[in-house]
């Protein structure tokens, strides 16, 4: 039986945290890009983090950050994975020593294969929206057709919510499904309500592909 994982990104305080968790995230996303209206503070994840189950995996997100002020932000903090959103290099990427999962803009599938495969051990590739100058955070989905094998674990991103993730699921089968905007109240403030819509959507995604 297949289960599809869900990740909430863009947490910035303990209730929505909590909340996620409660609904039945798989993983929590915490971003570090400063340009982002859902940046959280290093210090105010660490806590955060050091609050969550076991099971529960945490995922920093970073965009074309210095690699020393990476290196600064996850010391101390108790991430499972690093995410990196902007126009990162594998050798940077690599660097770092750390577990960590690429996204890639949906342009088109001979692109996305090609760049996939350049990042040949990030544990998994994480498609979004492209949409110029922005890293994500569009609130727009894409043609999900055009999504190739990889070869590896899809995460799927781009304007997902309660109402789309059903067909989004048994279009591409991806191995996680990536939510931030599609369930807030407002920017960077996550609404109990929506998470709970969409952790059931996924479910009943999940039962209808296993039948």
């Amino acid at each position: 039986m297949t289960r599809t994982r869900i990740k909430i990104c863009g947490i910035t305080n303990h209730e929505d945290a909590a909340n996620a968790v409660t609904c039945g995230a798989d993983a929590l996303g915490f971003n570090f890009y400063k340009g982002s209206s859902r940046y959280i503070s290093p210090s105010l994840a660490a806590e955060i983090c050091a609050q969550l189950p076991v099971f529960v995996t945490t995922i920093g997100l970073f965009v074309n950050e210095p690699l020393e002020d990476v290196n600064r932000t996850i010391k101390g903090l108790r991430l499972g994975l690093l995410q990196f959103h902007g126009d990162e290099t594998p050798e940077y990427c690599d660097s770092l020593g750390y577990p960590y999962m690429k996204a890639l803009r949906a342009t088109n599938k001979e692109q996305i294969v090609a760049e996939a495969q350049s990042f040949g051990s990030s544990q998994a590739i994480l498609v979004d929206t492209a949409a110029g100058g922005q890293f994500g955070g569009t609130g727009k989905t894409f043609d999900w057709r055009m999504l190739p094998d990889l070869g590896k674990p899809l995460v799927l991103a781009g304007g997902l919510d309660a109402t789309n993730v059903r067909a989004a699921i048994s279009a591409t089968h991806p191995f996680a499904v990536d939510v931030s905007g599609g369930v807030e109240r407002s920017k960077g403030v996550k609404d109990l309500v929506k998470m709970k819509k969409f952790v059931e959507a996924v479910q009943i995604a999940d039962r209808s592909n296993n039948e």
